[in-house]
């Protein structure tokens, strides 16, 4: 069966081109972030260009692996499972059309705006309010490509990884159009309609569920389907995962505030965060072991197919990254880690270790079957790229990990008379190494990245190589 025949069932064009723009936006996003590490290392790096200074690339590079990267990886993984479970064609070729160069456009202008210095100056969201208003657009047809096709399906269940899928898209909506309420005061220009401390409180409600809804619902679809899919096993235990779909939903809303521990923000609303925080942690273990326990009676594809390690190592890193959040709400914890790089290595855990490698074996998975093979061209080079990427995460990580606790003592040392023993100069000196090894963790990330992207490459010429053949002439010899 090639490519074409599969299309005839499924809609199965967007989904190649979703699929192929999620390997090419994780290079750009991830170079960038290279970059910006490189300058944190070599501050004269990009001395004197205002458009490649750290604060303009650090919010490309966000936006880059988190919508470009992250979000192509949701729409095409959530087109190519809807179809599936549903077994019904996306509800409209036209309108998921839009979605992906809609979605492209977003992407290309955010490229542009950020390095210009034209942004809002609110984490995760930047943008200025033309762009806004297109990522509305674009999500309302996200929605009814999605919805209309489960609407269409022809089986009565519907499986539990479209519902992941469809509380991401209704919560990101929400949130992105109640956050960016804002005040143009020109076509560059905006102001939000909060003020002070309402402002931070929108702000991190909105922060905080972009990571719950977009980090991690749409990706815990990801992991409905792919790993039983991969693994050959029925999920471990579908009443958990409908247990765990909607303790998460319901809890992770009100998280937020625990990004805004001595602050401004009433106390109450401080300790709110926290404690929903805390109890986050039994659905986000729940839906892990779930995942991880569904290679039950087939532990012995961990040894022998690399996209299977991809899936249950990104678990892995989830239940790291699940544990590790909860923990550090805590006031006393959080009195030490807050603005340092512990908290880099924090998201890190959860955006390399977690969101990426879910992503790279969903698309490893996906690619060879969109273009009507079975496996991909070098099942080595994934194996090689799984290696890479899992060392380049770990020595991120660590660096941090250590680096941030290093600071957070150095700040809140004191001598007997009550004097800082430490200048924050010398704590900058003493992390000066660790984000060495951490530019290096993102290099090896990256190499990692141009492995995949060539094996991309080459199953697609494969896959064009034979629909060549079987077209060919038979000739016979007398």
């Amino acid at each position: 069966m090639n490519a074409a025949t599969v299309d005839e069932r499924y809609n199965d064009t967007v989904v190649r081109q979703f699929t192929l723009m999620t390997v090419v936006w994780g290079i750009v996003g991830m170079a960038v972030g290279v970059l910006i590490a490189a300058q944190l290392y070599w501050p004269a790096l990009t001395e004197g260009i205002s458009w490649l200074s750290y604060g303009r690339l650090r919010p490309l590079h966000t936006n880059a692996v988190v919508f470009a990267f992250g979000g192509c990886a949701l729409m095409a993984t959530s087109f190519y499972v809807v179809q599936r479970t549903c077994h019904a064609r996306l509800f409209s070729d036209r309108l998921a059309s839009f979605v992906f160069w809609g979605w492209q456009a977003v992407i290309l202008s955010a490229a542009v705006s950020l390095p210009l210095g034209l942004t809002q100056g609110k984490e995760y969201a930047e943008l200025e309010w033309p762009i806004d208003i297109l990522i509305t657009l674009v999500w309302v047809a996200y929605a009814v490509v999605f919805f209309g096709t489960l609407v269409r399906r022809r089986v009565k269940h519907i499986y539990v990884a479209n519902w992941f899928y469809a509380s991401f898209i209704v919560a990101v909506a929400l949130l992105h159009v109640v956050n960016n309420l804002a005040l143009p005061v020109s076509w560059l220009k905006s102001y939000s309609v909060y003020t002070g401390a309402v402002d931070a409180m929108a702000q991190w409600w909105y922060g905080h569920n972009a990571v719950g809804f977009f980090l991690t619902a749409g990706f815990l679809g990801m992991m409905y389907y792919f790993v039983p899919k991969q693994a050959g096993r029925p999920v471990y235990s579908y009443r958990l995962s409908i247990v765990h779909f909607w303790a998460l939903i319901a809890i992770y809303m009100w998280a937020g505030p625990h990004h805004l521990q001595y602050t401004a923000l009433p106390d109450w609303a401080q300790s709110l965060g926290m404690v929903f925080s805390l109890i986050l942690l039994a659905p986000s273990w729940g839906g892990a072991i779930n995942g991880v326990m569904t290679l039950s009676g087939a532990w012995h594809k961990l040894r022998t197919d690399p996209i299977i390690k991809f899936l249950i190592v990104s678990l892995s890193f989830y239940m790291i990254a699940t544990f590790e959040g909860p923990m550090m709400s805590i006031k006393t914890v959080n009195s030490l880690s807050h603005y340092t790089d512990w908290t880099v290595g924090h998201v890190h855990a959860g955006a390399l270790g977690w969101v990426a490698m879910i992503s790279l074996g969903a698309v490893y998975a996906m690619w060879p079957r969109l273009l009507g093979l079975q496996t991909m061209h070098s099942v080595k080079l994934i194996d090689l790229h799984f290696w890479i990427h899992t060392i380049g995460v770990v020595f991120y990580i660590a660096s941090m990990w250590i680096a941030g606790v290093m600071q957070g003592l150095m700040w809140r040392a004191t001598n007997a008379d009550g004097t800082l023993t430490y200048s924050f100069v010398e704590s900058l000196a003493a992390t000066y190494p660790y984000y060495l090894i951490r530019f290096l963790g993102g290099v090896l990330v990256l190499l990692g990245m141009g492995v995949m992207a060539w094996n991309i490459w080459l199953t697609w010429r494969a896959a064009h190589s034979t629909q060549d053949m079987a077209v060919l002439p038979v000739v016979t010899q007398h």
